[in-house]
């Protein structure tokens, strides 16, 4: 039987902000212990100045197992870290994304089921906005992080298309004028709840998924080389399963939806 992975989204926050050098409050949870120290071990006493969180949508830990030779073979050679997650329940996108950018559980911050109202409560970007840190999120129209972190004093460049949002990023790396760039993929969630997690669509996605990745990094290494220290992270929101013998979901209270996997680069 599967058990339930031990570092929590929650964690996420507390995480980006201790890299940065920014008070984290009372109120989040933790910060992930590994990620810190990885840093410490490859920038020194340095604080990272730059961190780029890459969101692609409901990428399982078992799916990052049962594909880690034929589609995870890159970000496992290639990164820093991997690190087993756990999401929060209702494992669904905007309950799942409020608590990864408040570290809050939902019952804290608000949103406890499908829906996307703007949060009212402190989060990541109203820590860093006050430290005096430049920020911007990069989505499609609609999602989750397009809407539920909206009315505050950052940059949002919202766009039909995930290769836009993708374009758009890159180009804010090359401005570099961000300490925090926020860009989420939508496609393999999309391809998963219309095929299944497993379907050809689905894992097309996927590869496109750990490319960007890829891609974000050899562009961060090439723009920002001697210049800026940063963590660079694959951090999805939940996990998936397949329902009805075909079609992909979540929303359970199962290891299948509620345990995700996140990769870490200091560059």
């Amino acid at each position: 039987m599967k058990e339930f992975n031990k570092i929590c989204i929650t964690q996420v926050a507390s995480t980006v902000l201790s890299l940065l050098g920014v008070d984290t409050g009372e109120k989040m949870a933790q910060p992930i212990d590994e990620v810190l120290l990885k840093a410490q071990e490859k920038f020194g006493e340095h604080k990272c100045d730059r961190v780029v969180m890459y969101n692609p949508d409901a990428i399982a830990f078992w799916i990052y197992e049962r594909f880690q030779k034929k589609y995870f073979s890159g970000l496992d050679s290639n990164t820093d870290l991997r690190l087993p997650m756990l999401s929060v329940f209702p494992p669904v996108t905007p309950v799942c994304f409020g608590s990864m950018y408040s570290g809050l559980q939902p019952s804290e911050h608000g949103i406890q089921s499908y829906t996307k109202p703007v949060l009212k409560c402190e989060t990541l970007f109203d820590r860093l906005l006050a430290a005096g840190k430049k920020v911007a999120i990069v989505s499609t129209e609609g999602d989750s992080i397009s809407l539920i972190f909206l009315e505050r004093e950052m940059d949002y460049f919202i766009y039909k298309t995930v290769q836009k949002c993708n374009e758009k990023a890159h180009e804010l790396i090359k401005k570099d004028e961000y300490d925090v760039i926020v860009l989420y993929n939508t496609d393999y969630d999309y391809w998963m709840h219309r095929s299944s997690p497993t379907g050809l669509l689905a894992r097309n996605a996927l590869k496109k998924n750990v490319a960007e990745y890829s891609a974000l990094k050899d562009l961060i290494q090439s723009e920002w080389k001697d210049k800026h220290h940063t963590a660079l992270a694959f951090a999805p929101d939940h996990g998936c399963h397949r329902w009805l013998g075909l079609l992909g979901t979540h929303g359970i209270n199962e290891p299948c939806d509620m345990n995700t996997v996140h990769f870490w680069s200091m560059v």
